[in-house]
């Protein structure tokens, strides 16, 4: 019957063929050719041809090419369909995520970027933070530790704090979450937007001064069903070059013999003859690394048809770390539903359980806890394995040889010592949205966290990760486990009309949310049995390292925006936002953030049709106050010590003391932020520039200001201080080529400085541990004395500033910075200044994606110049009293008039009264140019193309990450480090950028596989 549709089993199948061109007529290869609504596709080759087998009855068939507008065109009866690609120039069309919503992206008022999260794909690391290195304008991303799954730290426009946290607000999928996205599986990810300026941050209020990142996770596409399977495979080594260059045997013998020497004294036996260690090196840091694989595998379904969208992740991630025992695992699933109940009604639910196991030997930090740090120490002429090829346990020398400090076997530790953390993790939220009348949407959210973390530490007896403990040592455990619980309610208002080329937009909302948390600590020691490592089994527990505690707060808000435009050429947004939080003193509870900004799209305008060149110019600006609420909880409360016994008579009773005093006015600190900012587009948005103005003032900054000891109290916790920012952002993308080869750069560089404008009352400086923040300077600078050399004789010591009673003929010179003759550390005659800083001049990174045919290029690089690093470890790897191993250039050091080596390290002679000066003094030898420039990624790929029968393409590609590092540094592998001496953190906002010798940032190569069903 004319017009009725065959049964499926007996379609006729048609081939129809064509070619795909671009705008210039010239043929494109690896373009995707779908039928739509089917599995069937195929991709054009090297002229652009294609061929595809499709039912004779028709159907759409789908080209899509990154770069291009996708088409779509009915096959009706035809055998030949040519299709001409027009480049895709509506990228300022696209919709971006805002906080609270979404807007159209040439209608964005605030300092926002977005990027997608197919462009982190391919990347073989564990965080997204890492994956973000180098893309985006004004954010400093650096990785301070290689240790699996940790060690990133983000800033954005350079905020600081003195005492409070700077991390930026993290919110998944609307939910603004508690901790950081450390344990995220990247592959969830559809795309990353960074809030910036007050105007785009102001509605997450009294935590957005340090600004929002906000991440959307998958969704289904309209009309389409997928799977996909991605997954990587390599291999981690730490790379020979940026090594510390430590004293082999030999050469530590021979400083030892002239040691002794120089100080005219006898000889020890053993490094009287240095030639006798020849081929018997022990090379400890070595000895510690290996070759690691790294694997990740992630399946993702989705699907958007009729009522229901869906999306489902899951991903398993192993990485073995470089260093000896080191494992990372990370198992998660996430299920995002949304279910159209009718054309009014909306339901939604996620979910995202995720596990996390990580054992990571003692690595960072200085000789107490980091055996990496201790196995620069470590004298090379000690073995590692004994005769029998079994690993030592514990090495001196004689006394008469120096060896003052005994060193454990830093391997054994590595393999015996338990250091784990498992964790389970839940992120989950729903929500209904009704839409009442055209325009209004009425959305109600429920979002909840649940974290449940363990932590176990076992040193056995025969090892420890600490300088000088002799072994066998007290066997000492610790479990801390903690559960957080934290849920957000949220009510949100919508309502948008249009008319008469007005359009706008009114939210509003009220907000809930609470968090706590329970922790427990339990540290036992001296175990009868290695292999009983519980409680029961330990004779002792520690009442000093065991505790329990309970952290909550709670955040009540109501907010508002109202967007606006006329033509979509005259932009207007303001919003407020009004925060009452639990941390806050009884008196100044609440706080309000608003903001206004204003756009203005100039390239719309009829005056600048005659500027063909110019297809896009947006001028922007806004004003607004955000604050920063991280400082900790009950820091308005008089807190009290309840462990405290008093003694009456012949009896101890329990007692209780008041610890510190009440705030009832404390508050959270506030940034005020002016920024001014220029979108632009070129010969057709061929050439894209944004760029941006910022300054901001933080005030009421958190600290402990010191008060009169009659108080009974050393400090109180107030809002004291200014700070100012300001700042330049660049950021460019531009097409270089179209058509068979496509080439795409995206730059961008930033320049952010500060100012401490006041302190406390009475107070201009405060110390870090090698730095100074001061009032009229920048922030955490470092601090110490200017190194000139040393004296290289009787005549330039007798002519020359000294310290007096330590300064001799071959020691460190210093500066005498006040010019009263006399080296002063400290008091009133301090010659000590300032060194250098850990903030860099600039930031900057740039990608260049290159697509020629089936074949597709990335290079990603990040850098930094203008900084500097403190490297702590020179004062033990170059201390000249010869109790550690030593760097190589330590063998250049003065030893005479005759013999005065490079002028850079002093004499042995004198003992530490006068090396003590070198070691002990701040100098500016400790200071170094940490500039860098990182190829973080190279990754080239190869289409396969598409396969009617198993699936609709296949990629396969191979990846290095850190590719390579260009850097003068030369006080340890990387120069973005940044530690405190636990090897917790990196040193905080008071004394960032200092080295030492943390967990090595590895090269990663692999290969990988992108499969689309």
């Amino acid at each position: 019957m004319a017009g009725t549709a065959l049964p499926a089993t007996t379609v006729v199948a048609m081939t129809v063929r064509g070619t795909v061109t671009d705008e210039a007529g010239q043929g494109l290869p690896g373009v995707s050719v779908v039928l739509k609504g089917t599995n069937a596709g195929t991709t054009t080759n090297a002229s652009g041809e294609y061929s595809l087998t499709v039912p004779d009855n028709g159907g759409t068939l789908v080209f899509s090419y990154v770069g291009f507008l996708t088409q779509e065109l009915n096959i009706g009866s035809q055998t030949t369909l040519n299709v001409q690609m027009s480049t895709d120039t509506k990228a300022l069309s696209e919709v971006v995520v805002v906080g609270y919503g979404s807007q159209v992206k040439r209608e964005v008022t605030g300092a926002v970027q977005s990027i997608a999260g197919k462009e982190l794909m391919d990347i073989p690391v564990s965080q997204v933070t890492q994956k973000l290195q180098g893309r985006l304008a004004g954010v400093q991303i650096n990785q301070t530790t290689g240790k699996p799954g940790q060690g990133m730290n983000v800033r954005i426009r350079g905020q600081l704090s003195v005492s409070g946290g700077s991390d930026p607000l993290y919110v998944i999928d609307g939910f603004p979450i508690t901790g950081n996205i450390g344990a995220l599986n990247p592959d969830e990810i559809e795309d990353i937007t960074i809030l910036k300026d007050a105007a785009s941050t102001s509605l997450y209020g009294s935590r957005a001064a340090n600004g929002v990142v906000l991440i959307t996770t998958k969704r289904g596409k309209s009309g389409q069903t997928n799977v996909s399977f991605n997954s990587f495979v390599g291999t981690q080594v730490v790379p020979m070059k940026g090594r510390l260059q430590m004293m082999d045997a030999v050469e530590f013998a021979q400083f030892k013999k002239e040691y002794y020497e120089d100080a005219g004294q006898p000889v020890p036996a053993e490094f009287q003859n240095p030639a006798m260690y020849e081929g018997k090196n022990n090379d400890w840091y070595d000895a510690l690394l290996r070759r690691a694989p790294i694997q990740s595998y992630n399946l993702t379904l989705t699907s958007n048809k009729d009522r229901l969208n869906t999306a489902v992740v899951a991903g398993v991630f192993n990485q073995q770390g470089v260093v000896l025992n080191n494992e990372y695992k990370r198992y998660s699933l996430r299920m995002n539903s949304e279910y159209k109940v009718s054309d009014k009604v909306t339901i939604g639910f996620n979910i995202a359980p995720n596990y996390v196991y990580d054992n990571t030997p003692r690595t960072d930090g200085d000789r107490g806890t980091g055996i990496l740090f201790n196995a620069l120490h470590t004298w090379p002429v000690m073995p590692i394995y004994d005769d029998n090829g079994e690993l030592t346990k514990f090495n001196r020398f004689p006394s008469s040889t120096g060896n003052i400090f005994a060193y454990a076997n830093w391997v054994r530790a590595a393999d015996e010592l338990i250091n784990e953390t498992t964790s389970t993790n839940l992120l989950s939220n729903g929500y209904m949205e009704y839409r009442p009348l055209p325009g209004l949407v009425l959305k109600s959210t429920i979002n909840a966290e649940l974290l449940n973390s363990k932590f176990f530490f076992f040193n056995p007896s025969t090892a420890t990760s600490a300088i000088n403990t002799p072994v066998p040592t007290t066997a000492v455990s610790i479990r801390e486990y903690v559960q957080d619980f934290g849920w957000l309610n949220e009510n949100l208002a919508t309502y948008s009309r249009s008319f008469n080329n007005h359009n706008f937009e009114i939210l509003a909302g009220y907000t809930n949310q609470r968090f706590s948390r329970e922790s427990s600590r339990i540290q036992a020691d001296t175990y009868s049995d290695d292999r009983l490592p519980t409680i029961q089994g330990a004779i002792n527990v520690n009442r000093g390292g065991t505790n329990s505690g309970v952290q909550e707060w709670a955040l009540t808000s109501l907010l508002s925006r109202l967007t606006y435009n006329f033509k979509g050429k005259y932009l207007f947004t303001a919003s407020i936002r009004r925060d009452g939080s639990s941390r806050f003193g009884s008196d100044n509870r609440w706080g309000t953030f608003p903001s206004v900004s204003a756009g203005w799209v100039v390239s719309d305008e009829d005056f600048m049709k005659s500027f063909q060149q110019i297809s896009f110019a947006k001028l922007r600006g806004s004003i607004g106050v955000t604050g920063n609420n991280n400082i900790g909880n009950y820091t308005q409360y008089a807190l009290i010590n309840n462990t405290v016994n008093a003694v009456f008579g012949n009896n101890v009773a329990a007692g209780a003391v008041v610890t510190s005093l009440a705030n009832a006015n404390l508050g959270w600190e506030t940034t005020r932020q002016l920024d001014l900012g220029l979108d632009l587009g070129l010969l057709n948005d061929r050439i894209q520039l944004t760029y941006d103005f910022y300054t901001k003032n933080t005030t009421n900054l958190l600290y402990a200001v010191q008060i009169p000891q009659e108080s009974g109290f050393g400090n109180f916790n107030d809002n004291i201080g200014e700070i100012k920012f300001w700042g330049h952002e660049f950021a460019l993308t531009t097409r270089n080529t179209t058509g068979k080869l496509q080439w795409t750069t995206n730059a961008n560089i930033s320049f952010n400085r500060n100012r401490v404008i006041a302190l406390a009352e009475g107070i201009d400086r405060v110390y870090g541990q090698h730095h100074i923040t001061r009032v009229g300077y920048p922030f955490a600078q470092f601090y110490g004395h200017l190194a000139d050399g040393v004296y290289m004789n009787a005549e330039d010591l007798k002519n020359s500033p000294v310290v007096p009673g330590r300064s001799t003929v071959g020691s460190i010179k210093l500066v005498d910075v006040n010019g009263d003759g006399v080296l002063t550390n400290g008091g009133n005659n301090d010659d000590r200044t300032i060194l250098g800083t850990p903030f860099p001049k600039f930031i900057y990174g740039i990608t260049n994606n290159f697509q020629y045919g089936k074949f597709d290029l990335s290079i990603v690089g990040s850098g930094s110049y203008g900084n500097q690093i403190w490297v702590r470890h020179l004062y033990s790897t170059t201390n000249l009293d010869g109790v550690f191993n030593l760097m190589k250039e330590v063998k250049h050091r003065f030893r005479s008039e005759q013999n005065p080596g490079k002028g850079f390290f002093g004499t042995t002679v004198g003992g530490g009264t006068v090396t003590g000066i070198e070691r002990d003094w701040q100098n500016s030898r400790f200071v170094a140019d940490a500039s860098f420039f990182t190829i973080k990624n190279i990754t080239l790929g190869y289409n396969i193309g598409l396969q009617n029968k198993f699936f609709r393409s296949a990629r396969l590609y191979a990846s290095i990450q850190q590719a390579v590092v260009f850097t003068k540094y030369w006080g340890g592998p990387n120069p973005e480090t940044s530690a405190q001496g636990n090897g917790q953190g990196d040193g905080g906002n008071l004394s960032p950028g200092i080295d030492l010798s943390n967990y090595p940032v590895p090269r990663t190569s692999s290969i990988g596989i992108n499969l689309n069903f």
